[in-house]
C-alpha cells in the first residue's frame, strides 16, 4: 500500500510539475513582448531620410534588448510601464532628452564615413494599455558624405530592425538586423541585390524565430495537438491538416487576397488553443470533425503568421522565395516544439497507464486554461 501510495504521489508530483513548465512558458505570451522597429529608408541624391516605426519607451529606460523576449524580463520594466503612461507630450520630452545617447547608438555610413543623423520629427502614439506596446515614429535625415553606398544599422541593445528601401521599386532592399548587424551596402540610384539563398535563409529564420520563442500561442496550439494523443497516426493528420491550412492563408494574406483585423484574428487563435485542449480532455479520438476543426483552426493561425511578413514588408521580387523560406521556418518550429515533448514526456512517461491521467489531462486542462484568459484579455483589454 505504501509503495503505491508514493507511486502515486510521484504521479501527481510529475503531473504538477508539467502542468507547471506549460504554465510558466505561457506567462511570457504577455502584451510586453519585444517587437522589432521598422526603418524605411529613402535616398535622394546627397540626402537620407529614415522614418523609424519603434517602441520608443525600452530606448529611453535604457533596457538592452539585445536577446530579450519581453520587457518584463529586464530589471527597468517597472520603468517601460511608467513611461507608456505618460501622455505623448511628455514622452516626446523624455525621448528629446535621451537622444543624444540613442543617436550615438545609429550607424550611417556612406561608404567609410559616418553621416550626422539629425532628428526632423517625433509622432508619439497615444497612451493606452501600459501591458501593450505603443508605437511612435521618428523621422531622421542625414546629407551623405562621398559618394559610396549606404549603410544602416543600430546597436544590438535597440533590439532588432528592419531596414526597408523605399522609392526603389520591387527590388528595393529589405533586411531583418539582429545582433547589432549592419545592413548591405545600399546603392544610391539603384537597388541592392540578394541572391536567393540570401533572402531564403533569413525569411527561414524569422519563419523559426515566429514559433520559437516568440510563438507561444502557436507552441500552445501544437502542444495541444501533441497531447491529445502519442500515436502517430493522429498527430500526423492534425499537424499536416494544420500545416496545409496556415500555408494557404498564409499566401493569401501576403497575396493580399485576404485581410481579417488582428483585433479578430488573435481572440479566435486564443479561442483555437481552448478548443483542441479541452477536446483533448472530453473526446480523445481522432474523428473526421477533430481534422477539420484543426483545419479551420490552421487557417486562423496563417493569417496570425502574414501579420509578421507585413511588418516587414515582402516586396513581390522576392515573394515566393520569402514566402517559402518563412513557411519552412515555421515548419521547422512547430516539429522542434513536438520533438522536445516527445524527449521531454512522450519517450520515458507515454506508454505508462497513468500517462493519460496524470500528464495529457491536467497539461490540456492548464493550456485551455491559459487560451481563455487570452481570449478575455485579447477581447476586452
Amino acid at each position: 500500500m505504501a509503495i503505491r501510495n508514493l507511486a502515486t504521489l510521484g504521479r501527481l508530483v510529475l503531473s504538477l510539475w508539467v502542468s507547471s513548465v506549460v504554465l510558466i512558458l505561457a506567462s511570457a505570451a504577455q502584451g510586453h513582448e519585444v517587437r522589432p522597429a521598422i526603418a524605411d529608408l529613402t535616398i535622394s541624391g546627397e540626402e537620407i531620410t529614415l522614418e523609424i516605426q519603434v517602441s520608443l519607451e525600452p530606448l529611453i529606460a535604457g533596457v538592452d534588448l539585445e536577446g530579450l523576449q519581453d520587457t518584463n524580463e529586464s530589471p527597468k520594466a517597472e520603468e517601460v510601464d511608467r513611461l507608456r503612461a505618460l501622455e505623448p507630450g511628455q514622452l516626446e520630452e523624455a525621448f528629446r532628452e535621451a537622444w543624444p545617447g540613442i543617436r550615438d547608438g545609429l550607424t550611417l555610413q556612406s561608404g567609410d564615413q559616418n553621416a550626422e543623423v539629425r532628428l526632423s520629427g517625433v509622432d508619439i502614439g497615444e497612451t493606452g494599455n501600459v501591458a501593450l506596446p505603443r508605437d511612435s515614429r521618428l523621422l531622421l535625415d542625414a546629407t551623405l558624405p562621398g559618394a559610396g553606398p549606404v549603410i544602416v544599422g543600430w546597436s544590438s541593445e535597440f533590439g532588432p530592425l528592419v531596414v526597408r528601401q523605399m522609392g526603389a521599386g520591387e527590388d528595393g532592399y529589405t533586411g531583418y538586423l539582429t545582433g547589432g548587424q549592419l545592413s548591405d551596402p545600399i546603392p544610391r540610384s539603384g537597388v541592392s541585390l540578394q541572391s536567393t539563398l540570401s533572402v531564403f535563409t533569413t525569411y527561414v529564420g524569422l519563419g523559426f524565430e515566429h514559433i520559437i520563442p516568440k510563438g507561444l500561442d502557436h507552441i500552445l496550439f501544437v502542444l495541444g495537438l501533441f497531447f491529445f494523443s502519442l500515436q502517430m497516426r493522429p498527430l500526423l493528420f492534425q499537424v499536416t491538416a494544420f500545416t496545409l491550412a496556415h500555408t494557404a492563408t498564409l499566401a493569401l494574406a501576403v497575396l493580399g487576397y485576404v485581410s481579417v483585423p488582428a483585433a479578430v484574428v488573435e481572440p479566435l487563435i486564443a479561442a483555437s488553443i481552448v478548443y483542441v485542449a479541452v477536446e483533448n480532455i472530453v473526446r480523445p479520438r481522432l474523428t473526421a470533425w477533430r481534422t477539420a476543426i484543426v483545419f479551420g483552426f490552421g487557417l486562423l493561425h496563417g493569417l496570425g503568421f502574414a501579420s509578421v511578413l507585413g511588418e516587414i514588408g515582402l516586396s513581390p521580387a522576392r515573394l515566393i522565395t520569402g514566402l517559402i523560406g518563412f513557411n519552412v521556418g515555421v515548419e521547422l518550429g512547430q516539429l522542434a516544439v513536438i520533438g522536445a515533448a516527445f524527449l521531454l514526456v512522450g519517450i520515458w512517461f507515454g506508454r505508462r497507464s497513468w500517462y493519460r491521467k496524470a500528464i495529457a489531462v491536467p497539461c490540456s486542462v492548464a493550456i485551455a486554461a491559459i487560451g481563455a484568459y487570452w481570449s478575455i484579455e485579447r477581447v476586452f483589454f
